[in-house]
């Protein structure tokens, strides 16, 4: 683990947008940048289809609550 110095202005979004996802300000920090080498990676992938595909590689799946309603 390391320390990476951000502006003060990205950080208080990153605050701010882990308190609405339910995520630690790290954690927001971390799936931001996750993301961010994923679609640089793939730049023909839209967000979601970079979301689905990681929770395809996923080793557990989310109990889905739609299939509840």
């Amino acid at each position: 683990m390391g320390i990476v110095k951000i502006e003060d202005d990205l950080h208080e979004e990153a605050r701010r947008v882990s308190g609405v996802m339910c995520r630690s300000i790290n954690a927001q920090a971390e799936f931001w940048m996750k993301i961010g080498m994923l679609a640089e990676a793939n730049p023909t992938m839209s967000f979601n289809d970079i979301v689905k595909m990681q929770l395809a590689l996923s080793p557990t799946h989310p109990v889905s609550t739609m299939a509840a309603a």
